[in-house]
């Protein structure tokens, strides 16, 4: 069971909504499409459904081509971030109407409503209308019915960004052991890097309708290709800076250098672009070898036990996530510190040329 997307491409009017992709999906595989609004996640997620078809390209199912096949004909479910039920049904008659609809008898419907609800944990509150459920309970009622048609294919549309905290931590844990019981192929989309890594499997970056890079989350995430991989697959932005390297050494901004050992001894003479993580960046030195760069405070914002630092780094804009609440002066000069274990070397044209050595060690 595969899902192969060949020389797909959507165009509306003039605008180029996804460039022309290619992407083959494998049966049994959870499968996250990470970025920003607007990146194309969604115009993706439809055209893998058959909601709007392709202005280039095919998309095909278990190899046959299904590009002009109706949304009605494929085995796809579907579940979006504003989840929806049908509010005069029971939840178990909401769970059960994908089944009905297809002609499945009433023992073959009973027997799979039963193990979609045990599975989404609304097994008591199968005689209840979806007004009496919580909002958490309400999107569980929407999956389940989603997995009940033991669909091939099943989209999820950033289905936890309306729900709370608490709610969204518990199902991002239940939904990869769902989709491991199902086999089928799911396909998950979210804005958030911190969500992609909690879920796991494979993850396609994707930028201005671009895929970036697909590949096995953590990989992804550790050595990402190019440096708008890398700003997507980071939450705030990676930050950046302008480098070069003479001989064996790297030459950072305020006079700061570094041994180019390892992989970076090769690099040739010339000028490079530095990328590193807003949690790398620190206001107190920790290890000698830890580099200092000199920035002007412009905002704080604290988060309970962490706080988030902008900075103005001679024009070149910065952020850093720093542990604890710190009471900081707005405009003030602040060192920060950053080890250069942790720094991804970029060439000027945003390609990679060298993960951060805690990267290739993890």
């Amino acid at each position: 069971m595969t899902l192969e997307l060949k020389g797909v491409t959507r165009k509306v009017g003039s605008e180029t909504h996804i460039h022309p992709t290619n992407l083959t999906l494998e049966k049994g595989t959870m499968n996250v499409l990470l970025g920003p609004t607007s990146s194309g996640k969604t115009t993706l997620m439809r055209l893998m459904a058959g909601l709007d078809a392709p202005t280039t390209g095919h998309v095909y199912w278990e190899g046959q081509d299904v590009t002009g096949v109706r949304v009605q004909d494929r085995q796809i479910a579907m579940v979006y971030q504003q989840f929806i039920n049908y509010p005069s049904m029971t939840v178990y008659d909401n769970i059960a109407s994908p089944l009905r609809l297809l002609g499945a008898s009433k023992s073959e419907i009973d027997a799979a409503v039963k193990k979609s609800a045990d599975l989404m944990k609304l097994t008591p509150m199968l005689d209840r209308k979806p007004l009496e459920l919580s909002g958490g309970q309400q999107q569980r009622c929407a999956l389940a019915r989603a997995l009940v048609k033991n669909a091939g294919l099943v989209l999820l549309d950033e289905p936890l960004a309306n729900l709370d905290y608490k709610l969204r931590e518990e199902l991002r844990v239940e939904i990869p052991k769902i989709f491991e019981e199902s086999g089928s192929i799911f396909v998950y989309a979210t804005t958030e890097p911190e969500e992609a890594l909690l879920l796991g499997g494979n993850t396609a970056t994707l930028w201005e309708g671009r895929i970036t890079q697909f590949g096995p989350t953590p990989t992804v995430y550790r050595q990402p290709a190019d440096a708008t991989t890398a700003r997507v697959f980071s939450d705030p932005p990676m930050n950046f800076l302008s480098i070069s390297k003479t001989g064996a050494q790297l030459m950072f901004g305020d006079g700061q250098s570094v041994a180019a050992e390892g992989a970076l001894g090769s690099l040739e003479d010339g000028r490079y672009i530095a990328g590193f993580r807003p949690n790398h960046v620190e206001i107190e030195r920790h290890g000698a070898d830890a580099m200092r760069f000199e920035a002007k405070l412009v905002v704080t914002e604290l988060t309970g036990s962490e706080t988030f630092v902008h900075l103005d780094h001679h024009g070149e804009r910065w952020v850093g996530l720093v542990h604890g609440v710190h009471e900081l002066e707005l405009g003030s000069a602040l060192n920060v510190y950053l080890d250069p274990s942790h720094v991804y070397i970029f060439s000027e044209a945003g390609q990679l040329v060298a993960p951060a050595s805690y990267a290739i060690a993890a």
